[in-house]
């Protein structure tokens, strides 16, 4: 950072997990030459992960840009939302998990991205925190299918992690697990970061989900 000698250093305050926390930031800063700007963005919903987008412009000096790119995903997003309709006339029973074990229900901007494909997760927390919910909820939650995007793993560490699960008898009698309809995305690239690719990853939902067949664990 010294060697950089940054003027405007961006940073997050919703996870101190698997990201760099705040308070780290700004105490390495302290140290820094200089008074460079601090700015941390914590977004909890797809609106929000959009105002941080024209935020981002507008400190760095290319506000028409970031509206480019607020514009682009807004048009993506009611495409998706129009395709949805299409493709899947009946939505199933969903159930999003952003991490394994112990289960974590969906929340921030997830629910907004399933909401685009018409669905809500049986048991969501939208605008707040993922949190840990007992397998006994996820039971009773009785979902058709189940989508699991474990916070800061590629597809590979997801599908290790799903694969695990089968150690517990209560996962192993879920309707969705014994119906093969189990989802593994690539949480790391297009749903735990509130950037440009939560669409993306959305569509792959949907493709996902309109697919869904004979395979236990279907790539996404």
């Amino acid at each position: 950072m010294e060697r950089l000698e940054p003027d405007l250093i961006v940073t997050q305050e919703l996870c101190e997990v698997c990201a760099v926390s705040y308070d780290r930031v700004t105490s390495a800063v302290r140290r820094l030459r200089g008074d460079p700007r601090v700015v941390a963005l914590e977004p909890s919903s797809f609106t929000e992960v959009l105002d941080t987008i024209r935020t981002l412009g507008s400190l760095t000096g290319h506000v028409d840009e970031a509206e480019s790119v607020v514009a682009d995903l807004l048009a993506n997003a009611e495409d998706l939302r129009t395709r949805a309709r299409a493709r899947l006339p009946e939505p199933p029973r969903l159930l999003f998990l952003e991490w394994s074990d112990p289960p974590f229900a969906a929340g921030h901007w997830t629910p907004d991205l399933l909401e685009l494909l018409g669905l809500r997760s049986t048991i969501e927390f939208p605008h707040a925190p993922a949190r840990a919910v007992r397998w006994e909820e996820v039971a009773e939650s009785d979902p058709d299918c189940i989508a699991i995007a474990p916070c800061g793993f590629d597809l590979p560490k997801a599908r290790r992690a799903v694969a695990d699960l089968d150690r517990h008898a209560a996962w192993r009698e879920l309707r969705a697990v014994r119906g093969d309809r189990v989802i593994v995305l690539d949480g790391n690239a297009y749903f735990n970061r509130p950037g440009v690719r939560l669409v993306e990853g959305t569509e792959r939902l949907l493709e996902a989900l309109s697919a869904l067949g004979d395979a236990r664990y279907r790539r996404a």
